[in-house]
């Protein structure tokens, strides 16, 4: 199995190339992008020496069917799937703020309670909570995009303030982020799963709002196992989840947390074909279907031949 890693294509009315943590993503004409989702994996804010095989095809697969399934709630960039790890979408100018949102207490929102704070991002939290507890309604915490390094939290008047967003428009992205995370949940439910953190990015194209990037990956979202929650909180006990947190536990246990002189410790074959089985196994668990692996040619030129192929093609359909 090779992933793919890198890519350096040149389509046809290619003005530019963005070059993500994950996603290559091909500026056309400035009108389409061709966001090509490889096999690279991050943690830490690092990306790993070692890419995933399958990893893109799964994230793009999951990402689309949401897409589709949302689409009722608000439009969406995507105008096509090409190929399995790619989507060809509107480009959008995009919203300067992330919207987060948690029905549940972990992660980043359970470190900063843990340390004392009570509010996040202008948001009260309760007093008396335990780590993965739901709360009484699910609560939005937006952070700032930074064009690089980390993205920071931010609180609904500070963006408003700020000029980054409107409050009008701040008003509608919080409702379509409230309604999309119902959806999510909901379907969640149906797979014995819980949605418990999510995040949403949105962007503006001829004055319409559009849902952009990624929706409900296990890259961007938090899934427990509904089976036993209630067990494992009374317990406090750890939650059994649909995540990527495997890998940063994986590489904590090895000494690595993304700081100042830490090195990625040794990916072998086994490490990575055990992180490419966790993936589909996420894939089939969030959208109850079977993964097809896409053409599995040990030719990692054979792969690149075939998502350009498949990408010009669409992409003479669209002028």
């Amino acid at each position: 199995m090779n992933a793919i890693t890198h890519t350096d294509f040149h389509f046809e009315g290619q003005n530019s190339k963005y070059t993500g943590k994950v996603r290559d993503v091909y500026n056309i004409h400035d009108d389409y992008l061709v966001m090509v989702v490889t096999d690279r994996i991050s943690a830490f804010d690092v990306v790993l020496p070692e890419g995933i095989p399958y990893k893109g095809q799964v994230l793009n697969q999951i990402a689309s069917k949401f897409l589709d399934a949302t689409s009722d709630i608000l439009p969406n960039w995507k105008l096509a799937v090409p190929d399995p790890m790619v989507t060809i979408g509107r480009k959008c100018e995009p919203f300067k703020v992330e919207m987060v949102i948690r029905g549940y207490l972990s992660g980043h929102a359970w470190r900063e309670y843990q340390a004392g704070k009570r509010t996040i991002c202008g948001v009260a939290m309760p007093d008396g909570m335990v780590e993965n507890q739901r709360f009484p309604e699910p609560i939005i915490t937006p952070t700032s995009k930074a064009a690089e390094g980390h993205d920071e939290d931010i609180s609904k008047e500070e963006i408003i303030a700020s000029g980054l967003v409107g409050r009008e428009e701040y008003e509608q992205l919080e409702k379509y982020t409230r309604a999309l995370y119902r959806r999510g949940s909901e379907i969640a439910a149906k797979m014995g799963l819980i949605l418990v953190d999510t995040k949403y990015e949105f962007g503006k194209k001829e004055g319409v709002t559009y849902l952009m990037d990624e929706i409900h990956t296990p890259d961007s979202s938090r899934y427990f196992y509904a089976d036993g929650y209630e067990e494992r909180l009374a317990k406090g006990e750890r939650q059994k989840q649909l995540s990527k947190e495997f890998v940063r536990e994986w590489l904590m246990a090895n000494g690595f947390q993304g700081r100042a002189g830490e090195r990625v410790p040794e990916m072998t074959s086994a490490i990575v074909a055990g992180i490419t089985d966790r993936y589909i196994e996420l894939y089939e668990q969030i959208t109850g279907e079977p993964f097809i692996k896409a053409d599995s040619s040990t030719d990692t030129e054979s792969i690149l031949h075939r998502i350009e192929t498949n990408v010009s093609k669409c992409l003479a359909t669209l002028e």
